[in-house]
């Protein structure tokens, strides 16, 4: 299996951001206070790094993969419970996409790659802690159970 180029691996990064901002709109409206708020938060830092990430692959030449219009949930989001089970798992989808990244990066993009996995496996701890999902956290964050 071909190893995916630092622009290919970004672009799949940039897709993880696309879904992520998408569950975020379904998250938020289930949760209120601090929750809710944490779900801005979120939402926010995932616009963030979609934003810079939309900029560098222009300014490199890359390919800019299109946000869709939805993406597939991986169950209903209808209460609290299952809104923050579902932030739990986007963090750790997205944290996936970071990880893969890390192996096809060099000097700032690896850096970048690897904030980002650490920011949501942090993230991820965080909406499971809220959720009283156990474990808390997992042992490699972005790496398929």
């Amino acid at each position: 299996m071909r190893q995916p180029s630092a622009g290919e691996a970004l672009a799949s990064a940039l897709s993880a951001e696309y879904a992520a901002i998408y569950a975020y709109g379904r998250i938020g409206v289930r949760l209120t206070g601090a929750a809710r708020d944490a779900a801005h938060q979120a939402e926010a830092a995932h616009r963030s790094r979609r934003d810079a990430l939309v900029v560098q692959l222009s300014a490199a030449g890359g390919v800019v993969p299109p946000d869709r219009a939805g993406y597939a949930l991986p169950f209903p989001v209808t209460d609290r419970a299952s809104a923050l089970r579902l932030a739990a798992e986007v963090e750790d989808r997205t944290a996936a996409h970071w990880r893969a990244a890390l192996a096809s990066t060099t000097g700032a993009e690896r850096n970048q790659a690897l904030a980002a996995l650490v920011e949501y496996a942090v993230r991820a701890t965080r909406w499971r802690r809220t959720a009283g999902l156990t474990p808390l956290t997992v042992p490699f964050p972005g790496r398929p159970t």
